[in-house]
């Protein structure tokens, strides 16, 4: 059915909600149906924690794949500074392998110092996110391995270079001058960085390039500021009453992908002294959609009202909200 109803203050209208426990039962069984016919990967053990999280993995492919700009380091070749890390902006996309993939002027220092050092040498890339929360609190990934000039006649060389005029709109000026050359850089190590003081972790370069990219990459920067902005009663009902905290001081969305969101809940805990908690909360199926995602949300906040209401549908159903999968992921005092 569809319904408009009221969420603390906020009125919201809501895709298919289910009432009772066998209608509940029934939307699951739909929605599982959906995932498994679109894809394979969105597959999960739901009874674990690693179900409600993406794997490293691909979280680092996640990162690589929504930024298409970073830093290249290379081995300075210039006097005064040889053998120095020389950082330069460059920009890139990735091939179906998860490589990225540069277009740079053969006159360019990077592109200098990669012939100096010879063709094969090692090289970094340096990406992040671009979150709303900005600095050092975002996922980043270095990517260290060797950088080669991709030959004309590549195989792949259409593929990347539709991709590149998509991805740069000034590609197309100058692809085809002679003094410009794409390069391809190959992994021989992979560096993922969550965000500030949370998980760091070296992930191997076939995990990473078997890895897939969240569906919901190029869209989570802009539900999480939605959510932030615009259901601040709703993500009050549901630390109180899903989360269970108490002398709440704030809440934010910092993470929105297709098996759930990550809450990060501030609270004081006495006089002069606040914790803050990390949560998150899972859909309870993967989602395949922006769409999917904000249905799976809006229910999180309906069964955190219904709870704060004690509303019960069925005398034979669980309370509101005790299905949803929650786990406290990090915890950090600040004084």
């Amino acid at each position: 059915i569809q319904s408009s109803i009221q969420i603390g203050a906020t009125q919201t209208t809501r895709g298919p909600i289910c009432i009772n426990s066998q209608s509940r039962q029934s939307c699951v069984n739909n929605a599982l149906s959906v995932v498994a016919a679109s894809a394979d990967s969105l597959t999960e053990n739901v009874s674990g924690v690693t179900a409600i999280k993406l794997n490293v993995n691909e979280k680092a492919r996640t990162v690589t794949s929504v930024c298409t700009s970073g830093t290249l380091c290379t081995m300075s070749s210039h006097d005064g500074i040889e053998g120095a890390p020389f950082g330069s902006h460059v920009d890139y996309v990735l091939d179906d392998g998860g490589n990225p993939v540069m277009l740079m002027n053969d006159m360019s220092m990077h592109t200098t110092n990669i012939r100096d050092s010879g063709e094969g040498s090692f090289v970094t890339l340096f990406t992040q996110l671009s979150g709303a929360q900005g600095g050092q609190d975002v996922s980043r990934v270095s990517l260290t391995g060797t950088i080669n000039k991709i030959p004309d006649d590549s195989e792949d060389m259409d593929a990347i270079r539709m991709r590149y005029s998509i991805t740069h709109s000034y590609a197309d000026q100058v692809m085809d001058s002679p003094k410009f050359s794409f390069f391809r850089m190959t992994p021989a190590k992979v560096y993922f960085v969550g965000g500030f003081g949370v998980m760091a972790k070296w992930v191997e370069p076939e995990d990473y390039r078997d890895a897939e990219a969240d569906v919901l990459a190029r869209e989570a920067s802009s539900i999480i500021a939605k959510l932030n902005r615009d259901h601040g009663e709703d993500l009050l009902l549901t630390a109180n009453h899903l989360l269970n905290v108490e002398n709440l001081e704030t809440i934010r969305v910092t993470g929105v992908d297709r098996l759930g969101m990550d809450l990060r809940v501030t609270r004081q805990i006495r006089r002069n002294k606040l914790q803050t908690d990390e949560f998150r909360v899972g859909f309870r199926i993967p989602v395949i959609s922006v769409e999917d995602a904000k249905s799976e949300i809006l229910k999180v906040f309906q069964e955190a009202w219904e709870k704060g209401e004690n509303i019960v549908w069925d005398s034979d159903d669980a309370l509101p909200g005790s299905d949803v999968p929650i786990v406290q992921i990090a915890a950090d005092n600040l004084y």
